[in-house]
């Protein structure tokens, strides 16, 4: 776990501090510094609790909780005080223990390694077998497309090994989706404890779910600490990527931000690019003939008033559902269109701000950071993922795909009712006639109390066509708009374009996966692109919990073993086993077709046009960790160095 400086601590401070902690958090921290099980056994059990956000208490009367913080009160003073030294770390199964008992359920065996290195208890990067001499690195060469969350992670690994890199990016700053979102309320809806690198915790976040700006804040605070800054070449655009045989290398034709071209080399191309990083325009009769402003919600315009003006938002996902009700507060009239109405979980969390005594105790008391994570990564990770399996023996397969699901959707569909009030004229436009988790499931910002607005009009009829003042739908009311908002997503399903790639034998890589195909071997590598390593590629989104960012570090752990294998094996390329590739996708597809986002109620971004699901994996986390552990070199053809 990440080190506490011990410091001067008053009594008063800490036991201020203390009444925001979260009791099974505390209860960790006891047995970490006093090495005693009884903080672990009756009466301090904390009850299992099954909401989506845990109750801090744990379900203890306030007498045990206050026992639990006097005596952790003792054990933190005498720690800075340095009267107090904790006992050796705990065994595997000592920890398996403490985290059963810290979510009051069982945690199987098989995630304990994961969650260790989750908490930074454990290592998660690979460890040269025998490093090469400085002389030998110079001649090889990493170049990373992209300087968002996965590019910055592969960077910081790779400066840390000591392997030679670059990073070109073709915004004018580092931060990727992070950057290029700046609408009203713009942020991530997982939380940010979580959502961070596990190597680099940050206690100071502001909110339990922070603002896209300090998200932003807190990749140029990493990119600094690392030390990768300065290998970044902003505003930069890779335009092509060809390999070529003969070298084993990658050349790269970039166009540099006065418009003028150079190619560089690299022996191995890492995409960093993502897969929403490319806004998707609506095909719109009339769009170009609007007189008022139009733009995505990616390239929200901070020169347009909004002040008394008739907006139109068009689509209701994520950024929609972020930015309704305070782009209705500036308006003076929201319309809403709305292609299907999604689900959304309430969260207590969602608009709260992390106290400056939840910070302290974060920062300054042992243990407490990681355990704190543990428990968002258990509860945000693989714990939905048997409510999207789907029962073929289910009776109600059109509005749920088990009984398990049934009962979130019947969760849900209260919290909408409870929502709406006397609203109840809205309840058949916004209660989705599809499972939940179906389609990406949101957290509600107020968004039923939002449409429920005398100044917000929510239009379910299809859009027939823009004029230049409005709006039409297909009955042919026209509605009158200023500024119309485009919140309809990205082109998630057209991975690494609009960049060419051409691999070994000529091919390029948009020819083998078509306008929305795309696959690879892992989400990682593809047969006859040696070198290529596609991280947050094909089928590595998630959508039924976790963190990309926890996918981002497995991806890079593989990136960084394979890599040192080349240069510890003297490789001058590795590429994907077409059998390997092909066995892969067929066992994915295959899980794919027993699991929710394959459902026929609702279209989705997360399938192809031939509704083959492109964008998510069906895996458990502990699944995608334990596959991308290490690389095995059966399933990868290698050619040595000259």
């Amino acid at each position: 776990m990440a080190t506490i400086e011990q410091i001067p601590v008053s009594r008063s401070e800490l036991d201020d501090a203390l009444k925001e902690a979260d009791i099974p958090v505390l209860l960790m921290v006891l047995v970490h510094l006093t090495g005693d099980r009884r903080w672990i056994q009756e009466p301090y059990l904390p009850q299992r609790d099954m909401s989506f956000f845990a109750d801090e208490s744990g379900g203890l009367d306030e007498t045990t909780q206050q026992e639990i913080r006097a005596a952790a009160a003792d054990a933190i003073l005498a720690f800075h005080e340095q009267h107090l030294q904790p006992p050796l770390e705990p065994s595997d199964e000592m920890y398996a223990e403490m985290m059963n008992v810290c979510v009051g359920e069982s945690v199987p065996s098989e995630y304990t390694t994961m969650l260790l290195e989750e908490m930074g208890v454990r290592e998660r990067d690979p460890a040269w077998r025998q490093q090469p001499e400085p002389d030998e690195l110079s001649t090889f060469n990493v170049l990373i497309v992209g300087a968002g969350m996965s590019g910055i992670c592969a960077a910081a690994k790779l400066e840390a090994a000591a392997i030679p890199y670059s990073v070109v990016e073709k915004n004018p700053k580092l931060g990727g989706t992070w950057h290029e979102n700046t609408y009203p309320e713009v942020g991530c809806d997982v939380p940010n404890h979580f959502y961070s690198y596990s190597f680099r915790p940050n206690a100071r976040w502001s909110g339990y779910f922070s603002s896209g700006e300090e998200i932003a804040n807190y990749l140029e605070t990493c990119a600094a600490e690392f030390g990768i800054v300065e290998q970044i070449r902003f505003n930069t655009v890779v335009e092509r990527a060809t390999y070529d045989e003969d070298s084993a290398q990658w050349r790269v034709e970039l166009r540099l931000p006065d418009g003028s071209t150079e190619t560089a080399t690299a022996n191995v191309l890492v995409s960093a690019v993502g897969q929403l990083n490319r806004p998707k325009m609506p095909d719109l009769e009339g769009l170009e003939t609007f007189e008022g402003p139009a733009f995505h919600t990616a390239r929200w315009r901070h020169d347009v008033d909004l002040s008394g003006k008739r907006v139109a938002v068009i689509g209701t996902g994520a950024s929609a559902m972020q930015l309704a009700r305070t782009t209705a507060d500036a308006t003076e009239r929201l319309l809403i269109f709305q292609r299907s109405p999604q689900w959304a979980i309430p969260s207590r969390d969602y608009h709260r701000s992390v106290t400056p005594g939840k910070q302290w105790l974060l920062e300054n008391v042992p243990f407490y950071g990681g355990w704190y994570r543990f428990s968002l990564a258990w509860r945000f990770g693989d714990h939905l993922h048997p409510t999207i399996k789907r029962d073929p023996e289910w009776e109600y397969p059109e509005r749920s795909v088990s009984a398990r699901n049934d009962r979130h959707r019947k969760f849900l569909t209260d919290f909408i009712v409870e929502e709406l009030g006397d609203r109840t004229d809205l309840l058949d436009k916004v209660l989705p006639d599809y499972p939940p988790y179906g389609k990406r499931i949101l957290v509600d910002n107020h968004w039923f109390r939002t449409v429920c607005r005398e100044d917000v009009e929510l239009i379910t009829e299809p859009i027939a066509r823009i004029t230049p003042t409005g709006i039409v739908t297909e009955s042919g009311e026209e509605h009158p708009v200023d500024v119309i908002v485009l919140a309809t997503g990205f082109e998630a399903t057209r991975l690494l374009w609009p960049m060419e790639v051409i691999g070994r034998k000529g091919e390029r890589i948009h020819d083998l996966w078509g306008d929305d195909d795309s696959r690879a071997y892992l989400g990682l590598t593809v047969p006859g692109f040696p070198n290529l390593f596609c991280l947050y590629g094909p089928n590595t989104n998630l959508a039924h919990g976790g963190s990309i960012v926890f996918i981002a570090e497995c991806q890079v752990r593989y990136l960084l073993a394979s890599l040192m294998n080349m240069l510890e094996q003297n490789l001058a390329s590795i590429e994907c086993r077409q059998d390997a590739y092909e066995a892969y996708n067929e066992r994915m597809d295959t899980e794919h077709a027993g699991m929710i986002w394959t459902h026929p109620g609702m279209d989705t971004w997360y399938r192809n046009k031939h509704g083959r699901v492109v964008s998510i994996m069906p895996w458990r986390l502990v699944d995608y960790w334990q596959m991308t552990r290490a690389p095995n070199d059966e399933d990868y053809l290698t050619v040595e160095r000259q």
